[in-house]
């Protein structure tokens, strides 16, 4: 892995599973894996690790938002609504023609589109 490159983010829930499950369905293209007995979604290299929040670490907005790049922004931030995501911040215009936008999964964190 190159050095610098995002390695796993990690996604703090109340539901470890019902969030597998629910980003398995908002990145189609991952891939389940186990890694010592720890269930991950790999989405093109970064893991996705969802983790049950606790008092170190809630779920909600607060801080970093990871964006994710989209070729069809319109219909992909469509998707993720009609999965449950809800708009929290843009959408955006922003550079080279593209735009940008927040939405919260079902835990109350946030997604970041860009495209």
């Amino acid at each position: 892995m190159p050095e610098g490159r995002v390695a796993a983010v990690m996604i703090h829930v109340a539901d470890r599973e019902a969030a597998l499950d629910w980003y398995r369905q908002a990145f189609p293209q991952a891939t389940r894996r186990e890694v010592n007995g720890f269930t991950l979604l790999d989405v093109g290299g970064i893991s996705l690790e969802p983790v049950v929040a606790d008092g170190k670490v809630s779920s909600g907005a607060a801080g970093t938002v990871v964006y994710w790049h989209t070729d069809d922004f319109a219909a992909e931030l469509e998707r993720l609504q009609r999965l449950g995501a809800s708009l929290y911040r843009g959408p955006l215009a922003i550079e080279h023609g593209q735009q940008m936008c927040q939405v919260r999964d079902p835990w109350g964190n946030l997604l970041g589109l860009r495209g």
